[in-house]
């Protein structure tokens, strides 16, 4: 009797001890793969917001383009160049005199 008791403990012990490591174990695979997770979460976040900034930094050079484009257009007009050329550097016609008045 005393044997079997001896050996139903040390099966006891065993099978506390494989318990013991398998809880462990799994805790550590479940840890690492909470970690993964949340850093992929945040990664996540992190690339969305640089995409909605990507998004708007677009639009704003969108808008830029389209009055650049604008721009050309009008340069390519003759008339509109001599006009801008006597506002803003006081070129003058053949005969006109150039009166500054301060703001």
């Amino acid at each position: 009797m005393k044997k079997s008791k001896k050996i139903t403990k040390k099966v006891k012990r065993k099978a506390k001890g494989r318990l013991v490591l398998a809880f462990v174990f799994f805790s550590i695979l479940i840890s690492s793969l909470g970690y993964n997770l949340i850093l992929n979460i945040i990664t996540i976040k992190n690339i969305n917001q640089e995409k909605l900034e990507i998004k708007n930094k677009i639009a704003l050079l969108e808008k830029e383009e389209n009055v650049l484009e604008s721009d050309i257009q009008k340069l390519k007009d003759p008339a509109y160049v001599a006009r801008y050329a006597r506002e803003k550097y006081l070129y003058s016609k053949e005969g006109e005199i150039i009166i500054r008045i301060p703001d």
